[in-house]
């Protein structure tokens, strides 16, 4: 029988069981499976994980685990600390997919102008294929749907609450300079552009008509935006949020 220890950094303990949460452990098996494979049985999703250590050189997913190994799990948060390991992959566009029970936070990150796909009935296999095919991250509260093989960029989101949740994604992906507020269709996901007055006028009830002059529209459903009462709340929810980069 083969034996290996192995320490999983910072964040990623979250995914251990309590006897292995922040201490290094010893690990038998047999033959030699991937290295991708065993950190995967002990609870932990390949997204999660961007760096490697084994006997202190850095390594790839297919590295086959060997008798005697030490080994060394690195989040993405740890990767600058140590200059030699190599990152598992580029960071991604930020464009994602949701699961189903995201959907709250779908519409905050279109409402800061993210390319944000979403819907309530999008099957797991469906989630991993747009999010290996479209190049997204798969944001998910199910740790099993990011053990899918076919994705490669996803992040099992911790908190529940909505806005925490939006709060997490920004400072994981490093997206506060990326906001693009009412660029983006809250409702499709379409691009919103400045739209002519009187190009929509007979779309807009009479009230609406006589008190606003700048409107934008979405390119795809069409649906109308306008600096009504609900403009002043995100503009002061967008500024909360950039402020969580510097509190």
């Amino acid at each position: 029988m083969n034996q290996a220890t192995f320490y999983f950094h910072t964040d990623l303990n979250i995914f251990l069981s309590d006897e292995r949460k922040n201490r290094q452990f010893t690990h038998q098996f047999k033959d030699h499976p991937s290295i991708k494979d065993m950190i995967e049985s002990f609870g932990v999703p390949h997204p999660e994980v961007h760096g490697i250590m084994v006997n202190g050189e850095s390594v790839d997913f297919s590295y086959l685990v060997q008798n005697n190994d030490q080994c060394h799990i690195y989040p993405i948060s740890a990767l600058g600390d140590i200059a030699e390991i190599l990152p598992l992959r580029p960071q991604p566009e930020p464009r994602f997919v949701l699961d189903l029970h995201l959907g709250k936070l779908a519409a905050y990150l279109r409402r800061l102008g993210f390319d944000t796909l979403y819907r309530n009935d999008y099957p797991d296999a469906e989630l991993a294929e747009i999010s290996s095919q479209e190049n997204r991250i798969l944001l998910t509260r199910d740790i099993g749907l990011l053990k899918r093989g076919i994705v490669t960029h996803g992040y099992w989101v911790r908190d529940k609450n909505p806005q925490q949740q939006l709060r997490e994604v920004l400072q994981r992906f490093n997206l506060f300079e990326a906001i693009q507020p009412f660029s983006r269709c809250i409702h499709c996901n379409g691009a919103v552009k400045a739209v002519d007055k009187e190009t929509i006028a007979a779309q807009l009830s009479l009230k609406t008509r006589e008190n606003h002059d700048e409107f934008r529209q979405c390119l795809d459903c069409g649906k109308i935006y306008w600096k009504g009462s609900h403009y002043e709340k995100m503009v002061q929810f967008i500024a909360e949020v950039r402020a969580v980069r510097f509190p």
